[in-house]
């Protein structure tokens, strides 16, 4: 059993990002597991339907991306392996790979994207709270003030876990930009996005904009559904 987790806070992604990916989960993941929403929407559970649990985060006063680092909270309420899903990946193909890498300390992550692989990216992590909440709550929030000067969520993650013997990131074929198709180089200009699927990869990830409703290739509205 596994614990697959999302953050539904604020008001940039309408439900249906909940009920999609969902239902992706549903269809690619063949390892059983509970499905978590984290949300401050009080009305959720009446636009969302599915085998879900809608929890709150322990701490309330945290905004936007600063509220996916209370996953890592000792109160969350998450026990044993979790994974994590952003609301804007597009599930391609079976992600039990995800659920399985490493063992049951490992902390999973995705390089990131169009910059050098000592970065990470947060779309997609595999983790264990009985060593991440040491690991990266705890550190976070007794120095909140200096780390909120940091750019996003990911570049704290990256700071807190880099070079920790726990860290096993995903290998990069199983995920791709779906603005920047290739790895190799800094940053893909936009007049370069060719929006193609990588067809061995099991996760598009959309970073940034657009987003997956925007999209207007078929590839996309045949999975994200």
């Amino acid at each position: 059993m596994i614990n697959v987790c999302c953050v539904y806070y604020g008001d940039k992604y309408k439900p249906e990002y909940v009920q999609k990916l969902y239902n992706m989960v549903k269809r690619h993941l063949t390892i059983p597991f509970e499905f978590y929403c984290f949300t401050d929407h009080v009305n959720l559970f009446d636009l969302v339907y599915g085998k879900i649990h809608f929890k709150s985060f322990p701490r309330h006063d945290m905004e936007g991306w600063w509220n996916k680092l209370q996953l890592f909270h000792p109160e969350t309420g998450l026990e044993g392996v979790n994974l994590y899903f952003d609301l804007d990946v597009v599930i391609l193909k079976n992600i039990d790979c995800f659920a399985t890498h490493g063992d049951d300390t490992t902390f999973g992550i995705t390089n990131d994207f169009g910059q050098p692989t000592n970065i990470y990216n947060s779309s997609i992590m595999k983790w264990n709270n009985i060593n991440a909440s040491s690991l990266i709550w705890d550190k976070y929030f007794t120095d909140r003030i200096t780390w909120r000067k940091v750019q996003g969520d990911q570049n704290v993650i990256t700071d807190l876990i880099k070079n920790n013997p726990i860290v096993k990131p995903f290998p990069d074929e199983w995920t791709f930009s779906y603005k920047w198709f290739s790895r190799t180089q800094p940053r893909f200009p936009k007049n370069q996005w060719t929006f193609e699927q990588d067809m061995n990869a099991n996760v598009a990830v959309f970073h940034g904009n657009p987003n997956p409703h925007e999209s207007e290739q078929q590839w996309v509205k045949d999975n994200w559904k």
